[in-house]
């Protein structure tokens, strides 16, 4: 049997927050946050989409989600999303 496949996700959020998700379809899990379907992000739209990740299954998924929300996860993401020690470092308009 194969495995299903996972992404996961970061958005950036308008209050500068960082969400962190897993879902096997990316885009219905997208449009839910937009329209407000997401308890956790629905008063903190828009956001902005800074990284994806494909995992191949469930169980990498989860695991790759803890360590996003790790400390060192937390710098990773602030490096993604092009922050440096407090400074803007790549993307733009983040």
């Amino acid at each position: 049997m194969a495995d299903i496949m996972y992404y996961n996700y970061i958005l950036k959020l308008n209050n500068k927050a960082f969400y962190k998700g897993q879902t096997q379809d990316l885009n219905k899990r997208l449009k839910d946050h937009e329209v407000g379907n997401v308890r956790t992000t629905k008063n903190k739209l828009p956001f902005q989409l800074v990284h994806v990740e494909l995992t191949k299954n469930r169980f990498e998924a989860r695991n790759l989600e803890r360590f996003f929300k790790s400390g060192f996860g937390r710098e990773i993401i602030h490096e993604l999303a092009g922050w440096r020690n407090g400074r803007r470092t790549g993307l733009k308009n983040l």
